[in-house]
């Protein structure tokens, strides 16, 4: 995998402010950062931003829904987290793209890691996070195969995610009476 180099610019800046949200708690900032990351994941279709994007999007439900307070030692997993994001940003930076890519996936073990009360629910939250994120990736033209390969969900969990999310945009349409449907029908055939 190799990227542009303002694409670099762009990933490292990005992993930097996930830093900062993770801080500060902010969910609403996790989450356009993880949409930041899909839209430059799309044209690269590299694992590790796609990684990158679940991460953000997983830690944003997880302080959104103040899970965060069931986390034991919720400052050392933000001072680990943030640790292997900091390297991923500086590697990315210098175009070092393997140490790049492992520092993604141990944030990934990280967060997976968390805690034996929360792990179910961690790895729901991250399964719900890779559907989500598949998601807008097909919205943006990868195909469906390809987007369930990229980020390990099976190609039906998306399909059905993507209807469930098509219906919902749908209008409920109003029926007309049947007087006036009877009106527009007769003056069709006049």
């Amino acid at each position: 995998m190799e990227l542009e180099k303002n694409e670099c610019v762009h990933v490292s800046e990005v992993l930097r402010e996930t830093t900062l949200a993770i801080v500060d708690r902010n969910a609403i900032k996790l989450r356009e950062l993880s949409d930041k990351t899909i839209h430059s994941a799309c044209s690269n279709q590299d694992s590790a931003s796609l990684t990158i994007a679940v991460i953000i999007y997983a830690l944003g439900k997880i302080i959104e829904r103040g899970d965060f307070n069931k986390i034991k030692n919720w400052s050392t997993f933000v001072k680990k987290i943030n640790l292997f994001l900091t390297i991923a940003s500086e590697s990315i930076k210098k175009e070092q793209y393997e140490k790049y890519s492992d520092n993604v996936e141990k944030a990934r073990k990280v967060l997976t890691s968390l805690s034996v009360n929360l792990k179910p629910y961690i790895e729901d939250v991250l399964k719900k996070a890779s559907i989500n994120k598949a998601s807008k990736l097909y919205e943006h033209g990868v195909s469906l195969e390809r987007t369930a390969k990229l980020l390990g969900v099976s190609q039906w969990e998306l399909a059905e995610y993507i209807g469930q999310k098509r219906a919902e945009g749908f209008e409920r349409t109003k029926t007309i009476d049947v007087k006036k449907r009877a009106r527009m029908a007769m003056e069709f055939f006049e």
